[in-house]
């Protein structure tokens, strides 16, 4: 994407990212870079400054702390959430150590992230978890609100390819068999009215990057968010993810990705999707092969025949994580930028106006 020579200040924007995972906190931190601190004003010639940052967040895990904790005291699942607060707040090393840590194994608090541990504490004082979410980011200094995808104790159910049904996230990721559609109890889960207003006056939605049935359909089988979406005049964008997933993207491309989305959310609204070009090194192909997984095939022609406008960057990162090793991650400053990139040649491109009132 070419820079623009443009010299006013571009306007800034209003930004919903959603998903779950490991994937959203990822972008949410190369997104903070670009929040306006109160009174900042954008100097000329810059990318477009956030205005508004918001995270929309799937809270179905069952597994782990959070499913401890939900089960134990009935609150949402936490852990997606509480990655999305360390992505985004002012102290973010510090805040990560803390809140990542986990007690070790016993009973009681044994095996519990601090951070789960601190939001249910908080649910139990505000006496409901979003407005736990809106007071740890308050008291944390997010750069940004975070949203629960739905108030309601969601369960997902999966129809595997033999036509059998997996209950809950965890069994789903654990089975054997491949995911063909994901079902959401109760299936007029709710949403936060926040969440709704912040579809609606945003700017750019991203979906992704995230686990395609675990992660990102959850959010769009709450029909109400799925609606406003479709009904929202803002950019939509795919973020696509580097590699295909045991039982969840095995063999999916990236245009079959947007296909299972559009499925689950009954509407069809993506304007581009953002997809990585960027090979994989020898060692890492390997370390994914061996667990059957590949990078995720760009089927340029099969997104554009969705009337969806690809975009290919350089956004594959090796990482080494402390207990995966080589991983693929999102150069989350290069899909920053270039998410930014494109609000503003959006916004100078005299057909703007012509494509969100469509």
């Amino acid at each position: 994407m070419q820079n623009s020579s443009n010299s006013a200040a571009p306007r800034a924007v209003k930004v919903v990212a959603m998903g779950g995972g490991t994937g959203l906190s990822t972008l949410l931190h190369g997104l903070k870079q670009y929040v306006s601190a109160a009174g900042e004003i954008p100097l000329p010639g810059l990318l477009p400054r956030i205005d508004d940052l918001s995270a929309i967040v799937t809270v179905s895990d069952d597994g782990g702390s959070s499913g401890r904790l939900r089960k134990e005291l009935n609150v949402p699942a936490p852990g997606d959430v509480r990655n999305c607060i360390v992505a985004l707040s002012e102290d973010e090393a510090l805040l990560s150590r803390l809140f990542q840590y986990r007690f070790p194994a016993g009973e009681g608090v044994g095996g519990h992230n601090f951070g789960n541990l601190f939001l249910s504490a908080m649910t139990a004082i505000a006496g409901d978890f979003s407005q736990a979410v809106k007071h740890s980011s308050e008291i944390l200094a997010t750069r940004g609100h975070i949203y629960p995808a739905t108030t309601s104790n969601a369960q997902l159910y999966a129809i595997m390819d033999d036509g059998s049904f997996v209950r809950g996230e965890t069994n789903i990721t654990a089975s054997q068999r491949r995911i063909v559609e994901l079902r959401m109890a109760p299936a007029n889960a709710k949403p936060l009215p926040m969440a709704l207003a912040a579809i609606e006056s945003a700017d750019l939605i991203t979906i992704g990057p995230g686990s395609l049935f675990t992660s990102l359909a959850p959010n769009l089988l709450v029909r109400d968010v799925s609606k406003a979406i479709a009904n929202s005049r803002a950019v939509k964008v795919f973020v696509c993810n580097l590699m295909t997933q045991a039982n969840e993207s095995l063999g999916l491309t990236a245009s079959d990705h947007i296909r299972a989305l559009y499925k689950h959310a009954r509407h069809q609204f993506f304007d581009y999707a953002l997809v990585n070009r960027t090979p994989a090194s020898p060692a890492l192909a390997l370390k994914y092969a061996e667990k059957q997984q590949a990078q995720i095939e760009t089927d340029v022609d099969a997104i554009e025949a969705l009337g969806v406008k690809p975009i290919l960057g350089e956004y594959l990162l090796e990482a080494m994580d402390s207990t995966e090793g080589l991983v693929a991650r999102h150069d989350t400053h290069r899909v920053a930028h270039d998410l930014l990139q494109l609000m503003m040649e959006l916004s100078e491109s005299p057909v703007t106006t012509l494509q969100r009132e469509r």
